[in-house]
């Protein structure tokens, strides 16, 4: 079920939280509540994604990566 909410504390930014349709939940600040209610609808339209990727597999490939360009320019390796 999806569910957001922007609050505001005096003194502090916009507190954006959003509950996507599978359940995940996410929180970010903003400066504007303009930001915070764009981002909400980022996530809602990028959820398919985000729940399609294995994000072990982007890890692993991420590190991958990183150790190619360490090694590329001789640092040592992990």
């Amino acid at each position: 079920m999806r569910d957001y909410s922007i609050t505001k504390k005096t003194g502090e930014w916009y507190d954006a939280r959003v509950i996507d349709s599978y359940g995940n939940k996410y929180q970010n600040y903003f400066e504007t509540a303009s930001e915070a209610n764009d981002w909400i609808y980022y996530i809602w339209e990028k959820e398919e994604w985000f729940n399609s990727v294995n994000s072990q597999e982007l890890l692993y490939k991420a590190i991958q990566q990183c150790k190619e360009i360490d090694k590329n320019i001789n640092v040592r390796e992990i």
